[in-house]
Protein backbone atom coordinates (compact mmCIF):
# COMPACT_ATOMS: atom_id res chain seq x y z
CA UNK A 1 0.00 0.00 0.00
CA UNK A 2 1.61 3.36 -0.50
CA UNK A 3 1.33 6.58 0.60
CA UNK A 4 4.23 8.21 -1.16
CA UNK A 5 4.22 11.80 -1.94
CA UNK A 6 1.36 12.16 1.12
CA UNK A 7 1.10 14.23 4.22
CA UNK A 8 0.27 13.02 7.20
CA UNK A 9 -0.38 14.30 11.06
CA UNK A 10 -0.66 11.94 14.09
CA UNK A 11 -1.91 13.42 16.88
CA UNK A 12 -0.69 11.29 19.95
CA UNK A 13 2.10 9.78 17.49
CA UNK A 14 4.82 8.90 19.82
CA UNK A 15 3.30 5.98 22.01
CA UNK A 16 1.33 3.17 21.33
CA UNK A 17 -1.65 2.60 18.23
CA UNK A 18 -0.23 6.54 17.60
CA UNK A 19 3.21 5.49 17.41
CA UNK A 20 2.35 2.00 15.02
CA UNK A 21 0.53 4.57 13.02
CA UNK A 22 3.27 6.54 12.23
CA UNK A 23 5.55 4.13 11.59
CA UNK A 24 3.62 2.17 9.27
CA UNK A 25 2.64 5.27 7.39
CA UNK A 26 5.96 6.37 7.15
CA UNK A 27 6.61 2.79 5.47
CA UNK A 28 4.67 3.29 3.22
CA UNK A 29 6.04 6.66 1.69
CA UNK A 30 4.19 9.12 3.79
CA UNK A 31 5.41 11.94 5.31
CA UNK A 32 5.15 12.16 8.44
CA UNK A 33 4.59 14.60 11.57
CA UNK A 34 4.19 12.83 15.00
CA UNK A 35 2.07 15.19 17.24
CA UNK A 36 2.77 14.80 21.42
CA UNK A 37 2.53 16.62 24.61
CA UNK A 38 5.37 15.78 26.75
CA UNK A 39 8.75 18.34 25.40
CA UNK A 40 10.72 15.34 25.81
CA UNK A 41 8.47 12.68 23.98
CA UNK A 42 9.85 13.16 20.65
CA UNK A 43 13.80 13.01 21.17
CA UNK A 44 13.06 9.73 23.23
CA UNK A 45 10.84 8.21 20.12
CA UNK A 46 13.50 9.07 17.66
CA UNK A 47 15.80 6.04 18.30
CA UNK A 48 12.68 3.53 17.45
CA UNK A 49 11.97 5.44 14.86
CA UNK A 50 15.51 4.81 14.00
CA UNK A 51 15.03 1.30 14.37
CA UNK A 52 12.11 0.70 12.40
CA UNK A 53 14.18 2.16 9.54
CA UNK A 54 12.02 5.41 9.15
CA UNK A 55 12.19 9.33 9.11
CA UNK A 56 9.45 10.93 11.31
CA UNK A 57 9.33 14.33 12.57
CA UNK A 58 7.85 15.33 15.82
CA UNK A 59 6.31 18.21 17.25
CA UNK A 60 4.83 19.50 20.34
CA UNK A 61 1.04 20.69 20.79
CA UNK A 62 -1.55 20.60 23.29
CA UNK A 63 -4.06 19.80 20.70
CA UNK A 64 -7.07 20.87 23.61
CA UNK A 65 -5.62 24.67 22.75
CA UNK A 66 -7.46 25.71 19.59
CA UNK A 67 -4.81 28.26 19.08
CA UNK A 68 -2.20 26.15 19.15
CA UNK A 69 -3.58 23.22 16.77
CA UNK A 70 -4.01 26.30 14.25
CA UNK A 71 -0.18 27.31 14.74
CA UNK A 72 0.80 23.96 13.54
CA UNK A 73 -1.18 23.20 10.94
CA UNK A 74 -0.61 26.38 9.47
CA UNK A 75 3.61 25.43 10.45
CA UNK A 76 3.24 22.25 8.37
CA UNK A 77 1.18 23.75 5.60
CA UNK A 78 3.61 26.34 4.84
CA UNK A 79 6.62 23.58 5.04
CA UNK A 80 4.94 20.77 3.26
CA UNK A 81 2.33 22.54 1.04
CA UNK A 82 -0.55 20.89 2.47
CA UNK A 83 -2.27 17.80 4.49
CA UNK A 84 -3.19 15.25 3.04
CA UNK A 85 -3.83 12.80 6.12
CA UNK A 86 -5.11 13.66 9.84
CA UNK A 87 -5.11 10.72 12.09
CA UNK A 88 -6.76 11.46 15.40
CA UNK A 89 -5.30 9.24 17.91
CA UNK A 90 -4.34 11.48 21.16
CA UNK A 91 -6.23 10.55 24.10
CA UNK A 92 -5.97 10.43 27.94
CA UNK A 93 -8.05 8.38 30.45
CA UNK A 94 -9.30 9.70 34.11
CA UNK A 95 -11.24 6.26 35.23
CA UNK A 96 -14.12 6.01 38.01
CA UNK A 97 -17.45 5.24 38.80
CA UNK A 98 -19.48 7.56 38.04
CA UNK A 99 -20.49 8.95 41.15
CA UNK A 100 -16.69 9.27 42.09
CA UNK A 101 -15.74 11.30 38.57
CA UNK A 102 -14.16 14.57 39.40
CA UNK A 103 -15.42 17.49 37.18
CA UNK A 104 -11.72 17.97 36.37
CA UNK A 105 -11.54 14.36 34.91
CA UNK A 106 -14.36 14.92 33.13
CA UNK A 107 -12.82 17.93 31.41
CA UNK A 108 -9.91 16.76 30.85
CA UNK A 109 -10.85 13.67 29.27
CA UNK A 110 -13.21 15.75 26.91
CA UNK A 111 -10.81 18.70 26.44
CA UNK A 112 -8.30 16.06 25.21
CA UNK A 113 -9.99 13.69 23.23
CA UNK A 114 -13.17 15.18 22.08
CA UNK A 115 -12.18 18.49 21.63
CA UNK A 116 -8.85 18.32 20.70
CA UNK A 117 -10.29 16.04 18.23
CA UNK A 118 -12.73 18.67 16.92
CA UNK A 119 -9.79 20.93 17.13
CA UNK A 120 -7.71 19.57 14.71
CA UNK A 121 -10.70 18.29 11.95
CA UNK A 122 -11.61 22.22 11.88
CA UNK A 123 -8.36 23.40 11.36
CA UNK A 124 -7.61 21.05 8.34
CA UNK A 125 -11.09 21.44 7.34
CA UNK A 126 -10.30 24.04 4.91
CA UNK A 127 -7.01 23.30 3.35
CA UNK A 128 -8.38 19.66 2.44
CA UNK A 129 -11.94 21.56 1.08
CA UNK A 130 -9.86 23.62 -1.20
CA UNK A 131 -7.35 20.93 -2.70
CA UNK A 132 -10.63 18.67 -3.10
CA UNK A 133 -8.92 16.07 -1.37
CA UNK A 134 -7.97 14.46 2.50
CA UNK A 135 -8.45 11.85 4.81
CA UNK A 136 -9.74 12.47 8.43
CA UNK A 137 -9.30 9.09 11.06
CA UNK A 138 -9.98 9.28 14.17
CA UNK A 139 -9.46 6.74 17.18
CA UNK A 140 -12.22 5.76 19.10
CA UNK A 141 -13.04 3.14 21.41
CA UNK A 142 -15.16 -0.04 21.73
CA UNK A 143 -16.24 1.91 25.00
CA UNK A 144 -17.39 4.59 23.28
CA UNK A 145 -19.83 1.86 21.00
CA UNK A 146 -21.04 -0.24 24.28
CA UNK A 147 -20.12 1.64 27.51
CA UNK A 148 -18.22 0.42 29.94
CA UNK A 149 -18.73 0.46 34.07
CA UNK A 150 -16.36 2.67 35.04
CA UNK A 151 -15.18 4.89 32.14
CA UNK A 152 -18.45 7.18 31.69
CA UNK A 153 -16.35 10.33 30.78
CA UNK A 154 -13.56 7.83 28.41
CA UNK A 155 -16.84 6.25 26.97
CA UNK A 156 -18.52 9.50 26.58
CA UNK A 157 -15.51 10.93 24.76
CA UNK A 158 -15.18 7.92 22.17
CA UNK A 159 -19.21 8.09 21.44
CA UNK A 160 -18.76 11.66 20.63
CA UNK A 161 -16.05 11.17 18.87
CA UNK A 162 -18.29 8.67 16.39
CA UNK A 163 -20.57 11.35 16.29
CA UNK A 164 -18.64 14.27 15.04
CA UNK A 165 -17.16 11.46 12.54
CA UNK A 166 -20.31 11.16 10.99
CA UNK A 167 -21.25 14.78 10.54
CA UNK A 168 -17.90 15.38 9.46
CA UNK A 169 -18.48 12.98 7.05
CA UNK A 170 -21.65 14.78 5.59
CA UNK A 171 -20.41 17.73 5.69
CA UNK A 172 -17.08 16.65 3.46
CA UNK A 173 -18.27 14.25 1.02
CA UNK A 174 -18.79 16.63 -1.71
CA UNK A 175 -15.44 17.52 -1.81
CA UNK A 176 -13.72 14.20 -1.81
CA UNK A 177 -12.53 14.29 1.77
CA UNK A 178 -13.59 11.30 3.64
CA UNK A 179 -14.35 10.46 7.54
CA UNK A 180 -13.78 7.39 9.55
CA UNK A 181 -13.46 6.01 13.05
CA UNK A 182 -11.42 2.84 14.33
CA UNK A 183 -12.98 1.36 17.50
CA UNK A 184 -10.02 -1.08 19.15
CA UNK A 185 -11.11 -3.07 21.85
CA UNK A 186 -8.13 -4.52 23.95
CA UNK A 187 -4.88 -3.64 22.24
CA UNK A 188 -1.59 -4.17 23.78
CA UNK A 189 -0.29 -0.84 24.86
CA UNK A 190 0.67 1.33 27.83
CA UNK A 191 -2.81 2.42 28.63
CA UNK A 192 -3.67 -1.63 28.79
CA UNK A 193 -0.66 -2.79 30.66
CA UNK A 194 -1.28 -0.26 33.71
CA UNK A 195 -4.42 -2.76 34.14
CA UNK A 196 -4.42 -5.57 37.27
CA UNK A 197 -4.01 -8.59 36.32
CA UNK A 198 -7.93 -9.28 37.12
CA UNK A 199 -8.55 -6.31 34.83
CA UNK A 200 -7.05 -7.86 32.10
CA UNK A 201 -8.41 -11.47 32.57
CA UNK A 202 -12.09 -9.82 32.62
CA UNK A 203 -10.92 -8.40 29.14
CA UNK A 204 -9.89 -11.76 27.70
CA UNK A 205 -13.01 -13.86 28.81
CA UNK A 206 -15.05 -11.42 26.41
CA UNK A 207 -13.06 -11.71 23.57
CA UNK A 208 -13.74 -14.23 20.92
CA UNK A 209 -10.24 -14.41 19.44
CA UNK A 210 -8.60 -15.18 23.18
CA UNK A 211 -6.08 -12.72 22.77
CA UNK A 212 -5.33 -8.66 22.47
CA UNK A 213 -4.43 -6.89 19.46
CA UNK A 214 -1.53 -5.08 18.68
CA UNK A 215 -0.84 -2.00 17.86
CA UNK A 216 0.61 -2.93 14.32
CA UNK A 217 -2.66 -4.60 13.40
CA UNK A 218 -4.65 -1.16 13.89
CA UNK A 219 -2.01 0.64 12.18
CA UNK A 220 -2.72 -1.69 9.25
CA UNK A 221 -6.44 -0.95 8.98
CA UNK A 222 -5.57 2.86 9.83
CA UNK A 223 -2.64 2.48 6.68
CA UNK A 224 -5.83 1.34 4.90
CA UNK A 225 -8.68 3.98 5.92
CA UNK A 226 -6.20 6.36 4.64
CA UNK A 227 -5.32 5.15 1.51
CA UNK A 228 -6.55 5.46 -2.32
CA UNK A 229 -7.66 2.26 -2.25
CA UNK A 230 -10.67 3.51 0.64
CA UNK A 231 -12.37 6.71 -1.41
CA UNK A 232 -15.59 5.03 -1.01
CA UNK A 233 -15.60 4.40 2.91
CA UNK A 234 -16.98 7.28 4.80
CA UNK A 235 -18.53 8.06 7.77
CA UNK A 236 -17.89 4.42 9.01
CA UNK A 237 -16.74 3.18 12.39
CA UNK A 238 -14.76 0.17 12.24
CA UNK A 239 -14.31 -1.98 15.37
CA UNK A 240 -10.97 -3.83 15.67
CA UNK A 241 -11.76 -6.29 18.74
CA UNK A 242 -11.27 -9.56 18.18
CA UNK A 243 -15.23 -10.00 18.10
CA UNK A 244 -15.29 -8.18 21.24
CA UNK A 245 -18.14 -6.29 20.43
CA UNK A 246 -20.49 -7.50 17.41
Amino acid sequence: MSHQGKVAIVTGGTRGIGKAISIRLARDGATVIAIHVRPEAGEEVQSEFAAAGVEIQTRQADISDVDAVNELIKSVIAEFDGIDILVNNAGITRDGLLVRIKEEDWDAVMNINLKGTFNCIKAVTRPMMKARSGRILSISSVVGVAGNAGQANYAASKAGIIGLTKSVAKELASRNVTANCIAPGYIDTDMTNAMNDEAREQFLTQIPLGRPGSPDEVAGLAAYLVSDEATYITGQTICIDGGMVM
